[in-house]
């Protein structure tokens, strides 16, 4: 009997925008989802609260990486108050999927040696499993979103390159939301505001 594929919808710049989350969160709900990842970027200039509530009041489970607009404290209170897990401190198996990430709290760059280190520490936890999906809130060095002029991180393109998981999602370039490539067998995705239902 095949193996039953995972429903994500993966979606990231929510910029404490809590009509963007509710919609989301009803889209998610709707999709029959069985995980909604997060890329970063959930809070915005003003801070909100109830960014993470509708997807929590329709038990929804939730991961998410913090991005450059989401503190450290930031990241932590979301964490505990709505019992999620970041995958920048955390990974989660899923049946035979392994997913971990990397967030950049706070930072609009990364020390690349450093941000490898921790990518490469939350792999080996998920290694042994058939499928891993990869997750960040930068872009990687050499693909489709260097396009908006941004450089992406050495980093993380080394850890597409050397890890190959099957999917890599990651946020933070607004303009170029919803481009897509292969590197290898990864399929990479830049899923933006609007979300991505992706099965895998």
């Amino acid at each position: 009997m095949a193996e039953k594929k995972m429903r994500i919808l993966a979606a990231g710049d929510i910029h404490g925008d809590t009509k963007l989350a509710e919609k989301l969160a009803k889209r998610a709900q709707d999709e029959k989802v069985d995980l909604v990842i997060l890329t970063g970027d959930i809070t915005g200039l003003i801070e909100t609260q109830n960014l993470i509530k509708p997807f929590t009041d329709r038990k929804e489970k939730v991961v998410f990486v913090p991005g450059n607009w989401d503190s450290e404290d930031t990241a932590e209170v979301l964490s505990k108050l709505y019992g999620i897990n970041n995958l920048d401190k955390y990974y989660l198996k899923h049946n035979n999927i392994g997913i971990f990430g990397l967030g950049n709290p706070g930072q609009l760059s990364l020390n690349e040696k450093e941000a490898f280190n921790k990518l490469k520490r939350n792999f080996d936890k998920v290694k042994e499993l058939e499928k891993k999906i990869m997750v960040t809130h930068m872009h990687a060095k050499g693909t489709k979103s260097e396009a908006s002029g941004f450089p992406g991180s050495s980093a993380i393109r080394k850890a597409i390159d050397k890890f190959q998981p099957d999917l890599f999602i990651s946020g933070h370039i607004h303009e170029l939301e919803g481009v897509e490539e292969k590197i290898g067998k990864t399929r990479v995705i830049n899923v933006g505001r609007k979300g991505r239902i992706i099965e895998i």
